[in-house]
C-alpha cells in the first residue's frame, strides 16, 4: 500500500501546513478526478478558512513534486488524481463528463507488443477513451 500524500511530501522534506494538510486529505479522499474548484469546495467544507487560491497554490506545489497527476480530458478543466494510485485508464462521457477508470489485460498485453515490436521496453503509458453512451433501441 503506497503511503500517504502527506507522508510522501514529508519525506519529500515539503512543508506541511495545516491547509495542506486537509488538502492533501480531500484528495486523498477521492474516488473520482476533481478539479480545482471541486477540491476547494470540499477542503472549504473542512476548514472554512481556505482560500480557493491556497488550493491552487498547493495543487501546483504536489503536481510539480510529482506527488499527483493532472489529467486533461479536452473538457477545459484540468483534474487531479494520486499519482501512485494503482494504474488504470480513462473512458470520458463526452455527454455527461464522467469519467470512468477501468484495467483491461488484453489493451495491456498489446501495448506491451506493440511497444517491442517497435523496438521498445514500455516505461509507461496514459490511455483515454472518448465516447458517447450507445443507445439501446426501443421494444
Amino acid at each position: 500500500m503506497p503511503k500517504s500524500i502527506i507522508n510522501r511530501c514529508e519525506t519529500m522534506g515539503l512543508r506541511m501546513t495545516g491547509q495542506r494538510r486537509i488538502i492533501a486529505q480531500v484528495i486523498e479522499d477521492s474516488d473520482d478526478h476533481p478539479d480545482v474548484e471541486e477540491l476547494y469546495t470540499r477542503a472549504s467544507n473542512r476548514d472554512a478558512g481556505i482560500s480557493i487560491a491556497t488550493v491552487y497554490r498547493t495543487v501546483k506545489l504536489f503536481e510539480e513534486a510529482g506527488i499527483l497527476d493532472k489529467l486533461e480530458f479536452g473538457d477545459g478543466r484540468a483534474r487531479y488524481e494520486d499519482a501512485e494510485r494503482d494504474h488504470h485508464d480513462h473512458l470520458i462521457d463526452l455527454n455527461s463528463g464522467a469519467v470512468i477508470e477501468f484495467v483491461d489485460a488484453e489493451i495491456e498485453a498489446l501495448q506491451e507488443k506493440i511497444a517491442q515490436k517497435l523496438g521498445y521496453e514500455l516505461r509507461g503509458h496514459r490511455l483515454e477513451l472518448y465516447g458517447v453512451p450507445i443507445k439501446k433501441p426501443k421494444g
